[in-house]
């Protein structure tokens, strides 16, 4: 199913009214563009066509995908909008680009007048629905990927559509052991906690929705954000290792996590990771579970976030669930310091041949650099090259005696400081340019290490999987390029591109009124070899495949994520270093992965996650459904039965790639 990652808010219906908690029947309000909404449209089609990286092209064929995203953005399911619905807004399809040109909106309300008018209309049918007994021994199913489903042609089918999905909601709670009664109390408090939700939504919303589809056309990192939303990732930013250490974003319905923060609270637990949906959120331990499907994700982010040391729980929908079944999870809420995002050592001690060789790990979790520690004159300011420096140094004068090699572990690190990517490649190389950096004028410069200091010159690798992203991508690829070293894990994530914050009152003045803010791509990343490290990601010179594929997860799954591209590559040499007999290790790595139970494990688990995402349908036959619970339950309780005898092993995923590393890092030594 294609992915829509919106940042910001999923604005839904306004309801013109206060709710009083016996009551379901409310007056819709009739949203409108306020006085600042046209002018605001045309300048940010403007600062797209003239200061984005991809230049955006105001036409037809631009009219036409903004109505199709805007369009699936609301309705990603087609499960609102009727055929008559989109014949009669077809109209429209070619006419949004004279709009933007002219700061015309007026479509876009009318568009979303439509939605929440059918969007009511469901639930209020919902709620007719949840009074009726429901009849789970026929063989029925509901089609959970409609991707490629068609328009609803008739208010019969549309109604049948409802009531399947409805039941598929109430079968999941049955299963679970939960009574008629309660089923349907749960689920009614569902949907009038929708109501409470949408009652939030305001024409600012409206404006910032459309105004979102229209960006991310441009690409997935560039986005606006409306006053609200831009104070609010003011606030994310400075907090964004405070909660249980997450990233969140919005797909359809559902509340997703988008990456898990190394070393917070959500990582700690080893119960949620990337991909996995959030369908409820609960206070304490008794807290009661509120249910967030289609809620805005800041509001989302409000019931999560909150004072370190309390209770938070979570209904997660794991990425690999059968049936959609979910389970609760209890986190207590922390705050990540910088230490706790700092690079740390080990040392691995591995014998070969009769010879010990002690192999020094640094795990680094982000590229950081404290800069108010920095600006405040403190000379002892952490940063990740400091930091690292001095942990090589420690490695290799060991009381126990020095590394013979060094592995530096970027898995799961999501970038960060530019700088500082350019400066830990300094440590491995003599000198030379590390990266470089294209403009939206087409001006490349090259970003270099001019200090010809070298703090490890012995053995090293890099490891690094699908969720190392931009700086850890720049140092990854500098160090494959120079043949420094082994590149070694899964694919990366491919994001390639630099942002730049605008705040819109910078360009023009409305009466007054704040107007948000734009996040513009404005650049590109390049290797030193002449590729981009957008889209591709960097492939290691050892692979190993990955749960999640290049359409699932990574900058790939993006529909409008810029292209992979290349231009001339710098002045550099090889260091002949890493890759001079790379067929053999591959060799020498074949054999060990045939024989080793671990990655037998690690093939199975992928197989058994893509069966699971490639379902389309749920059934509603209660007996067919149990069944295949029963199925599952026990087919995931003998993989964790398989999975603590590996730990014994010390062969589960995290361990044998960074053990397979080591024993590469052996091979070049013969």
């Amino acid at each position: 199913m294609i992915k829509k990652f919106l940042v910001g808010i999923i604005a839904l219906v306004l309801f013109n009214s206060a709710f009083a908690n016996d009551s379901t029947k409310v007056a819709l309000k009739t949203f409108s563009a306020e006085n600042q909404h046209p002018v605001l449209y045309q300048l940010i089609g403007q600062i797209l066509n003239t200061y984005h990286y991809r230049k955006v092209t105001i036409d037809d064929k631009l009219s036409s995908t903004l109505f199709d995203n805007f369009i699936e953005n609301l309705d990603p399911a087609k499960v609102y909008f009727l055929k008559q619905d989109m014949d009669k807004l077809e109209a429209y399809r070619y006419q949004l680009d004279d709009d933007l040109m002219k700061g015309n909106v007026d479509k876009a309300f009318e568009i979303y007048n439509l939605y929440q008018t059918r969007l009511y209309d469901r639930i209020q049918y919902t709620f007719d629905l949840l009074n009726q007994d429901f009849d789970f021994s026929k063989k029925d199913s509901f089609e959970i990927d409609r991707e490629h489903a068609q328009w609803v042609k008739s208010q019969k089918e549309y109604d049948a559509l409802w009531l399947r999905k409805t039941k598929s909601e109430a079968l999941q709670l049955k299963a679970d052991g939960k009574d008629q009664k309660t089923y349907t109390d749960i689920l009614r408090k569902r949907y009038y906690n929708l109501l409470k939700q949408l009652a939030k939504t305001k024409n600012e919303d409206v404006f910032s929705f459309f105004a979102n589809s229209l960006t991310e056309i441009a690409d997935p990192h560039t986005n606006y954000f409306s006053p609200r939303a831009a104070e609010d990732f003011a606030t994310s930013m400075s907090l964004s290792l405070e909660g249980i250490g997450a990233t969140l974003q919005t797909e359809n319905e559902y509340t997703k996590i988008r990456e898990v923060v190394k070393g917070g609270p959500a990582d700690r637990s080893k119960q949620i990771f990337a991909n996995d949906k959030i369908v409820a959120v609960a206070q304490g331990k008794d807290g009661e579970m509120v249910s967030v499907l289609d809620w805005r994700l800041d509001d989302v982010v409000g019931l999560i976030r909150g004072k370190k040391g309390t209770i938070v729980r979570l209904e997660i929908i794991s990425a690999d669930a059968i049936n959609n079944k979910s389970k609760i999870i209890e986190i207590v809420r922390d705050k990540i310091v910088l230490e706790d995002q700092g690079a740390k050592k080990s040392i691995k001690v591995v014998e070969r041949n009769g010879k010990k060789f002690r192999v020094g790990v640094i795990v680094l979790p982000t590229f950081y650099m404290d800069v108010a520690a920095l600006q405040a004159g403190n000379k002892n300011y952490k940063s990740t090259t400091r930091d690292v420096k001095k942990l090589i140094e420690e490695l290799k004068q060991d009381s126990s005696g020095p590394i013979d090699a060094l592995v530096i572990d970027l898995r799961n690190n999501g970038g960060g400081s530019l700088q500082e990517a350019v400066e830990l490649t300094g440590l491995f190389i003599k000198k030379g340019p590390v990266v470089a950096v294209k403009d939206h004028f087409g001006i490349t410069k090259a970003e270099e290490d001019r200090d010809e200091s070298i703090t490890w010159d012995g053995p090293m690798t890099v490891l690094v999987n699908r969720f190392s992203a931009s700086a850890s991508e720049i140092f990854a690829a500098a160090i494959q390029d120079y043949d420094r070293g082994l590149v070694i894990g899964e694919k990366t994530y491919g994001k390639g591109t630099v942002q730049n914050l605008l705040d819109l009152n910078s360009f023009v003045e409305i009466d007054g009124k704040k107007l948000g803010q734009l996040k513009l791509t404005i650049a590109k990343f390049y290797r030193i070899s002449g590729g981009s490290t957008q889209f591709k990601g960097v492939i290691p010179d050892i692979e190993f495949p990955s749960i999640y594929s290049d359409k699932e997860f990574g900058e790939e799954a993006s529909e409008f994520a810029l292209p992979y591209d290349e231009i001339a590559p710098q002045n550099y040499s090889s260091l002949n270093r890493a890759k001079t007999n790379l067929a053999a290790l591959k060799m020498s790595h074949q054999a060990r992965m045939d024989s080793s139970a671990g990655y037998r494990f690690l093939i199975e688990d992928i197989a058994n996650v893509k069966e699971s995402r490639a379902r389309k349908y749920i059934t509603l036959n209660e007996t067919q459904y149990k069944a295949e619970m029963e199925i599952g339950e026990k087919k995931k309780k003998d993989r964790e039965a398989q999975k603590a005898k590996l730990k014994e092993l010390h062969q589960e995923e995290g361990n044998l790639i960074l053990d397979e590393s080591i024993q590469l890092l052996l091979d070049t030594q013969k």
